[in-house]
């Protein structure tokens, strides 16, 4: 059906299917055709602002080698940041249970959050940290949080939210790592200090070569991989593992699933994968 959107910019087929190409070499993401309302509805307000008169006019400027702000902005507009504290609760129940007793005690632990969001993933993992650990100086735990969207790592540097956002967080770790601010207001929450200082935000496109990072004990790379097709997924994957440690753990989202990416990568429990030889 090649009937474009109706209103004050159209949108037509040959349009949408320009942005899924592009949005897909530039992220790996996928997005389905019944995703063309959603690209529509948020590029238009962009292309609103750059008093820009079609769809075509702003594609031929993100396609510009010397436009890589837009292009970045183009991606946050377009990547999904759904997430929560502790979400799918019992991978920080095996974080607390297995992985932390288990650790080489002579060595600090570094966990990457792999698609971090908007922090929630990774303040989650640095307050049990915290609590079975003890505070990250001296250097006993390191998290090191990634997001495909500056915005968006902007804004979990922050670490500030709503109380709408706090549902997940156990009472205990409320009480003890989360504070009110008289200058945010009653209906907000920052996180503590001793919590942030364990962890490091920045930019990463999984879907490109990665930067050095070191080796990590433990990767969270979950609930992302369901935007990719097959071969990008692997490729991410594969790409993300040479960041494992020998004996280290990944853990994916409870909806997803891993076949025939690396030999060595073991399934352990559903979602929990472990590499047991480089």
């Amino acid at each position: 059906m090649n009937t474009p959107f109706t209103g004050d910019i159209p949108f037509s087929n040959d349009e949408f299917l320009a942005c899924q190409e592009l949005i897909k070499s530039l992220s790996g993401i996928y997005l389905a055709d019944t995703k063309k309302q959603l690209v529509f509805g948020r590029l238009r307000t962009r292309i609103r602002q750059l008093g820009l008169p079609s769809f075509d006019a702003y594609l031929k400027i993100v396609k510009n080698p010397m436009q890589s702000a837009e292009r970045q902005m183009m991606v946050d507009l377009l990547t999904t940041n759904e997430t929560y504290f502790y979400r799918e609760p019992k991978h920080f129940d095996f974080l607390k249970n297995e992985i932390i007793p288990n650790r080489e005690k002579n060595r600090s632990l570094r966990i990457w959050s792999a698609a971090c969001s908007s922090g929630e993933e990774a303040y989650s993992i640095a307050m049990v940290l915290a609590d079975q650990i003890g505070p990250t100086k001296p250097a006993s735990w390191e998290i090191i949080a990634s997001d495909i969207s500056q915005r968006i790592v902007d804004k979990a540097k922050l670490a500030v939210y709503g109380n709408q956002r706090l549902d997940g967080i156990p009472p205990a770790y409320l009480k003890k790592y989360c504070t009110r601010s008289p200058q945010l207001g009653e209906d907000k929450i920052v996180i503590s200090e001793s919590i942030k200082e364990g962890v490091r935000f920045r930019q990463l496109n999984l879907n490109e070569n990665l930067p050095e990072l070191g080796k990590f004990d433990v990767i969270f790379l979950r609930n992302m991989l369901i935007y990719f097709q097959p071969e990008s997924k692997i490729e991410i994957v594969r790409r993300v593992i040479k960041t494992l440690q020998p004996g280290g753990w990944l853990l994916i989202g409870h909806s997803e699933s891993l076949k025939d990416v690396d030999p060595n990568l073991k399934m352990m429990a559903p979602s929990i994968y472990r590499l047991i030889s480089s």
